[in-house]
């Protein structure tokens, strides 16, 4: 093989598989000297592929972990299989990795060639998640429209239905997608209202990025996060939630949200309370309870105890009447 940089590549490739190649291994694949896969794997490293040889009869080379993450090289099947994971994860808002998959899937499906993007829609659209949060769906695609968008610093076009119904068409300047937990947002400056406003994804529509770069202004609250937590801060009602749980701390503690993670505390070995100030929809709130697979008791706030109630008759009442 005399193309370097395709041989560089198959190289690449062949060492990124988790084993210890001998060199003379390589060079048989590659149809060189050893002499060739030396110097090869010496301009590996210089590109930053941290590349460990062994001496010996049995030694030879493998890739390692560095200090940064070089570029991979993925077959049909591994690009297919990140894709949709990453699909995965951005689309159940998964603590601490929904933004880094949204970002990473937007950069994986825009060199995706058209043949594994279809492969992807495929598998996407055969699989249904167990649970969505409180049924607000989003799709990836309008997810990484809208982070391709805000990486790019282009003006975003998009239909817009609020809570109300009213659909409305926004020209804005994106600035951050946030996760709450269960939905998603993307926090925005409003040309037309020239203000900051924060937009449900689930109700945006036919997102378009017009080519038009903006540089950023200044957010108020100084980061995202913040303004969106005084953005709900104001539209939500806040409750002193109060559960109590048949099961120890430690067992319920990895079925909660992240948030009330630190809000449960053990009663005694078999039980534990969970109190902690929440602004989370009681409709929510008693879903996600319910999803736990754990017998609970709410103890408070009142409209969650309503809920729960009319949410146990209405699922009564839904079984078959078996009497007699």
């Amino acid at each position: 093989m005399t193309d370097t940089p395709a041989r560089l590549l198959n190289l690449l490739s062949l060492l990124q598989t988790p084993r210890e190649w001998p060199g003379s291994e390589l060079a048989e694949r590659l149809a060189v000297s050893p002499r060739t896969i030396r110097r090869d794997i010496d301009r590996l490293r210089d590109l930053g592929y941290p590349v460990e040889a062994t001496l010996g009869a049995v030694g030879g080379y493998r890739l390692v972990a560095g200090t940064a993450m070089p570029p991979l090289l993925l077959d049909d099947e591994e690009a297919v299989a990140i894709a949709v994971g990453l699909r995965a994860g951005a689309g159940h808002a998964i603590e601490g990795v929904e933004e880094a998959s949204v970002r990473a899937l937007a950069k994986l499906e825009q060199v995706l060639p058209a043949r594994l993007r279809h492969r992807v829609s495929i598998l996407q659209n055969a699989t249904i998640p167990l649970t969505r949060g409180d049924g607000a769906t989003v799709t990836p695609a309008t997810l990484t429209a809208l982070a391709g968008a805000v990486t790019a610093r282009e003006k975003l076009r998009f239909g817009y239905r609020a809570g109300d119904g009213t659909e409305t068409k926004r020209l804005v300047e994106p600035y951050r997608l946030v996760s709450t937990g269960h939905r998603w947002y993307l926090v925005a400056y409003d040309l037309g209202r020239e203000d900051w406003r924060t937009f449900r994804v689930d109700r945006v529509t036919d997102p378009l990025a017009t080519g038009a770069r903006f540089t950023p202004r200044e957010l108020p609250a100084g980061d995202a996060a913040t303004f969106m937590a005084q953005r709900m801060a104001r539209t939500q009602s806040e409750f002193d939630l109060d559960v109590e749980f048949a099961a120890p701390a430690e067992a319920v503690a990895g079925r909660l949200p992240a948030h009330l993670v630190p809000a449960a505390d053990p009663a005694d070995p078999d039980r534990c309370l969970l109190r902690a100030r929440v602004t989370d929809s009681v409709e929510w709130l008693a879903l996600r309870l319910t999803l736990m697979d754990v017998d609970f008791t709410v103890h408070g706030p009142e409209p969650l105890v309503a809920y729960v109630r009319k949410l146990s008759g209405r699922l009564a009442r839904a079984l078959p009447d078996t009497a007699g």
